[in-house]
């Protein structure tokens, strides 16, 4: 009963979506002028700050639900590289003040994402 890795990707999916989407959530109650305001410090028309919705609501749904997972997953995928490399990049090396990456979080949704590219979605999942 416990060797079930169908079980195992369904709560890794959870876990990512699930997660993410509350980031995506927010975005959507208090809109995304801070990372309009990071695209253009960098020369990137703030347009762009509206992808966001796909990488933070609209993947992690994708994932949740198991529908096209991998494309989520690599929507994911790209999101956290962004968002590193706009805001974070300067914490790539850094410790927290408990002792862990600065970097965890942005870290889990980054490898956690990757492997569901390699896992797939597993056997509970909306047919596609």
């Amino acid at each position: 009963m416990l060797d079930n890795a169908d079980i195992g990707k369904l709560i890794v999916r959870l876990t990512l979506g699930g997660l993410l989407l509350f980031h995506g959530i927010a975005k959507l109650i208090h809109g995304i002028d801070f990372i309009e305001g990071q695209l253009t410090s960098h020369g990137i028309p703030a347009f762009f700050a509206y992808g966001v919705y796909i990488g933070e609501v609209i993947a992690p749904l994708m994932v949740i639900l198991g529908y096209q997972t991998r494309i989520g997953a690599v929507i994911i995928v790209f999101n956290m590289l962004v968002a590193i490399a706009l805001v974070h990049s300067h914490e790539l090396l850094a410790l927290s003040g408990s002792g862990g990456w600065a970097l965890e979080l942005q870290g889990f949704f980054l490898f956690t994402a990757l492997a569901l590219i390699f896992l797939g979605p597993g056997k509970y999942k909306l047919k596609s």
